[in-house]
């Protein structure tokens, strides 16, 4: 497989993924990666095909999350940048793959901070991304009860990893997912 496609990544995201929560997160991973690369220059349907697959073992192997991955990548024909890039995202919880690049970097910073961006637009009145704003996230987050599954300490290392300030990576992703909102289930109702 030379450059694999969005049809290949979803392909092989649906053959080992069948949960719904899992796949929306994938989409809102796909999104935000492919609005990051728009804004870097870089190649959106790449970013895109790797946001989508990221979590590919975690249903089926989640005790050997991203060591399955690169088995399963592998089997298949996958570039080894592509597999690289997806094992990177678990680095220092089930990979020893440190996130070099800007695609790495960014995949890294991303994928929990998705989760609380969910969580966070769910409880507000609109449950909508599309009137969110970074300080709504912020006032969730010293908050341990709120979102208790999202490691906030790698949010802040990938923050930091990428040399943004956290306010920007919350803005950038909440405008990533705010492309995908509906099928994501947070459209909500919008209070312009």
């Amino acid at each position: 497989m030379i450059k694999p496609t969005r049809e290949d990544g979803l392909t092989l995201f649906k053959k080992y993924n069948k949960s719904e929560s899992l796949y929306r997160h994938a989409l809102a991973v796909e999104s935000v990666m492919k609005y990051m690369a728009r804004k870097h220059g870089e190649d959106e349907e790449m970013w895109g095909v790797i946001g989508l697959i990221h979590d590919l073992d975690y249903e089926m192997y989640p005790d050997q999350h991203c060591k399955m991955t690169g088995v399963i990548m592998r089997e298949e024909g996958w570039p080894e940048d592509y597999i690289r890039a997806v094992i990177s995202h678990g680095y220092g919880i089930c990979s020893d793959a440190e996130p070099l690049t800007l695609l790495e970097k960014t995949l890294f910073a991303i994928d929990e901070l998705t989760g609380l961006v969910t969580t966070s637009a769910l409880v507000r009145p609109s449950k909508s991304v599309l009137d969110m704003e970074a300080r709504s996230v912020r006032k969730k987050w010293t908050d341990k009860r709120f979102a208790a599954g999202v490691d906030r300490s790698v949010i802040e290392r990938g923050a930091a990893n990428l040399g943004v300030e956290l306010d920007d990576l919350i803005s950038d992703t909440i405008m990533g997912m705010r492309e995908v909102a509906e099928e994501i289930g947070l459209k909500g109702t919008p209070l312009q």
